[in-house]
């Protein structure tokens, strides 16, 4: 299983008044274990002075390397966030932190085509990485950004995206919209919600151009990456072309966050647990988790309320995870056996519902034995 290593601070470069990206120093011995794929994250932790580990996870903005001697991820200031204050505000060039090996699979693997992304505030983070690898390795690769944030002064990464249109004017395309403040050239000032970017992507790339784009990327806040996933579905833009990640899901009611049954077979939409003669409340409570992670097994009872990650974490400290949020993903694991149902889900496409895979962080189980597999 992938393990934390100790990441010397090289760098911290001020972005906005709320942001900044951190360069962390890798020596040559982990090169291999961290080179990324464009639109990987890795996950980043801290002991708090109460004893606490706390873990975030930050993508990386820096082209692909597959042996990077640093990573350079972009981390904006959460009200109340633990990990971003302490960044922001604690750390100094030269302390260390410590990250796992890069993941995720918000990825685009360079080849020739016509791509475009929808962004919102630090979502930009990962597309920045995405649009600078395919233009750099790929001439025949054309890349349309379309980025909303607050105000001028709030926008991360001003310089690396003009530095894309100075390097690639004839196959960089890049639209700005600020949701708070008026700009003397580019879109009137306004959120891009569902029906404003349903009128403004025909206008833009000519509704053939929406339609057989190579793939759409969006990024950014619940309500954006929402609304972009929808107006791209009413202009026929297929679903396996439309890929997501979620920076902030606190927007997210009951109906927005629910997620799926989920069997060993696959998602099971809109159908109650296999019945256990009792309540699912019941079942998680005398429940049987089998897991495999890192190439053991190991077999223990649920209590009470748990989700499997923290059943498992109980007994095996190195299983992974990051947000505990249903949003990064790190938790990923396929059902073998058995059926659970998950709180929340936005990390995981379709696809790998169907095929069976949850995130332990954010599922209960609902039947007597379920069987996860970490490796898998």
């Amino acid at each position: 299983m992938p393990v934390f290593h100790p990441l010397r601070v090289q760098s911290i470069e001020r972005l906005t008044d709320d942001a900044a990206a951190l360069t962390l120093a890798v020596p040559p011995e982990l090169r291999e274990t961290y080179g990324y794929a464009a639109g990987q994250h890795i996950a980043l932790r801290r002991v708090n002075e109460y004893g606490e580990e706390i873990r975030r996870t930050y993508s990386l903005c820096a082209p692909a390397r597959s042996r990077p001697d640093t990573l350079r991820v972009g981390i904006r200031l959460v009200e109340g966030g633990e990990f971003s204050t302490y960044a922001l505000k604690e750390l100094a060039e030269g302390g260390t932190v410590e990250a796992l090996p890069p993941t995720g699979r918000f990825v685009l693997a360079p080849r020739p085509g016509r791509f475009a992304a929808v962004v919102g505030g630090s979502g930009i983070t990962p597309v920045l990485s995405i649009a600078a690898t395919v233009l750099e390795s790929e001439r025949e690769a054309r890349f349309c950004l379309i980025r909303s944030d607050r105000t001028a002064d709030s926008t991360m990464f001003l310089e690396e995206v003009a530095d894309l249109k100075d390097r690639y004017p004839d196959r960089f395309h890049l639209v700005t919209a600020l949701s708070r403040e008026e700009q003397h050239s580019g879109l009137p000032s306004g959120r891009l919600d569902r029906d404003r970017l349903t009128a403004l992507l025909p206008a833009l790339l000519s509704p053939p151009g929406v339609r057989d784009m190579d793939g759409w990327y969006l990024c950014g806040p619940l309500g954006l990456v929402d609304g972009a996933a929808k107006a791209l579905r009413t202009l026929g833009v297929p679903r396996t072309r439309v890929h997501q990640e979620i920076f902030h899901a606190d927007e997210a009611n009951e109906a927005d966050a629910a997620g799926d049954t989920v069997g060993a077979n696959g998602v099971v939409a809109g159908s109650a647990p296999r019945s256990t003669g009792g309540t699912a409340a019941a079942v998680a409570g005398s429940a049987t988790v089998n897991a495999t992670l890192g190439g053991r097994g190991g077999r223990w009872s649920a209590r009470e309320g748990e989700t499997l990650l923290e059943t498992v974490l109980r007994n095996r400290t190195d299983a992974p995870y990051a947000c505990k949020g249903g949003v990064c993903g790190t938790c990923r694991a396929r059902l073998v056996d058995g059926q659970v149902t998950m709180d929340r889900n936005f990390a995981l496409e379709e696809e790998e519902i169907e095929a069976g895979y949850v995130l332990a962080c954010q599922s209960h189980p609902t039947t007597l034995e379920v069987a996860l597999d970490f490796d898998g």
